[in-house]
């Protein structure tokens, strides 16, 4: 019995942590110093858009800030405590961002919903100047975040793209009040926009539960992966085949490889670089590969799937 270990660390992974880091304090900065520019335009305009989205960033800046810590957490290398590294920290900060996200959306529809029935025409003039630049500084900070590719970055994005369509709909609402003087527009709009954002939210929230309790992360993928190891020669059968993983973006692999017959050391080198050539593709950051000959039986065999 042997067992393989491979990990892939590389100047390629370590330019995602400070990417990821970089884009999470542009977004930081930019939505908290526009949110308390929102709270001073909100009351000056009468618009309770403008104030519901002012407090939801303020929020979101709690959240991103987190996120901010956790990326530069998640960067440190592996210690003997933390044998994988500290990248599901970042995992941790999509979650509490999620979270964070739900509440204000909550908090959001509290306050815009009575506004249906005792609407106020705010000062559309204001409106339409803030929307403006809203969409413009938020727009920024969505497309920094888009290009990430760390289950962090995604959520956050989600924070700001609910800031540029919350802006959008300011600047449509603005529009229509002044020809129109519907003052119902505001609150509607509000709630439109939040109700969009909450349905994301919630499917990217599970997606990060999921990957909190490891579950496969793509089980297309690990089917075929599984598909093509079983075509190699010397391999009779694969079981107790794990692919969870870290953050959404760094994958672990482990699994039993069944051989026919107890292997030369010359051998045992060959297979595991037969495997490593199949795995190569998949850029996966850790892989243990543990081979067992036919009858030997397998020590995990209670747990066996």
């Amino acid at each position: 019995m042997a067992t393989s270990h491979q990990h892939q660390h590389s100047g390629h992974s370590h330019g995602h942590h400070h990417s990821e880091s970089s884009n999470i304090a542009l977004a930081f900065w930019l939505n908290f110093g526009f949110a308390l520019i929102e709270i001073v335009g909100g009351i000056l305009t009468n618009s309770v858009a403008i104030i519901a989205d002012a407090i939801h960033d303020l929020g979101d800046s709690l959240a991103i800030g987190f996120a901010w810590i956790a990326s530069k957490v998640a960067a440190k290398k592996p210690t003997e405590r933390y044998s994988y590294g500290f990248r599901r920290w970042s995992l941790l900060s999509a979650l509490i961002s999620g979270i964070i996200l739900l509440a204000g959306s909550g908090w959001v529809l509290a306050e815009a919903i009575p506004r249906l029935w005792q609407p106020q025409l705010p000062h559309v003039g204001g409106m339409f100047a803030l929307a403006i630049l809203g969409v413009a500084v938020n727009g920024i900070a969505v497309l920094r975040l888009r290009t990430g590719k760390t289950q962090n970055e995604k959520v956050l994005s989600w924070h700001l793209l609910e800031d540029v369509l919350g802006w959008v709909a300011v600047l449509l609402g603005a529009v229509l009040m002044y020809f129109t003087g519907w003052a119902w527009l505001d609150p509607a709009l509000c709630i439109g926009f939040t109700l969009f954002i909450l349905f994301n939210v919630v499917r990217s929230l599970r997606q990060t539960l999921a990957l909190f309790l490891q579950v496969t992360p793509d089980p297309a993928l690990q089917q075929q992966i599984s598909t093509e190891l079983k075509q190699l020669d010397f391999v009779k059968s694969i079981h107790h085949l794990h692919l969870w993983s870290l953050d959404g973006e760094q994958h672990v692999l482990t699994m039993h490889v069944e051989i026919a017959m107890p292997p030369t050391p010359e051998l045992q080198i060959s297979y595991k670089q037969q495997i490593a050539k199949v795995l190569a593709p998949y850029h996966l950051s850790h892989t243990t590969v543990e081979f067992e000959v036919s009858g030997e039986g397998c020590r995990d065999a209670k747990s066996c799937c």
